[in-house]
């Protein structure tokens, strides 16, 4: 009985933790080298857990992973400041297994820099 309950006790908490070890892999970008795209958004997400927006850049539509939504309003970008059609200039980091993704650790819109860090 208490093998039993142990080996449930296991799985629950994997199952559990599951989300949270996908959340934030940021060991799975390249921080060595910082990269600057300048395009048009083509969509933009205010969801959570990160805001994200698909960013039509050097020719090819990049997946750019933002900060989490109550940290772009508290940092001046509410939902609705960053629309489709604009021009964003992102700096961050690609993905190590996403070559089309980005995680930006700062945004320009409208000549504002922001950081999200």
């Amino acid at each position: 009985m208490l093998r039993r309950t142990t080996l449930a006790t296991a799985l629950a908490l994997g199952l559990a933790s599951g989300p949270a070890l996908a959340h934030h892999g940021w060991g799975g970008y390249d921080s060595s080298k910082t990269v600057s795209l300048t395009g048009t958004v083509q969509s933009i997400a205010y969801s959570n857990p990160h805001a994200a927006l698909k960013l039509e850049a050097g020719g090819k539509v990049w997946d750019i992973v933002l900060a989490p939504i109550t940290r772009m309003s508290s940092r001046g970008l509410p939902d609705g400041a960053v629309k489709a059609g604009q021009t964003v200039t992102v700096e961050g980091y690609v993905s190590r297994s996403e070559p089309a993704e980005l995680r930006a650790e700062t945004i320009t819109v409208d000549g504002k820099s922001v950081p999200l860090r």
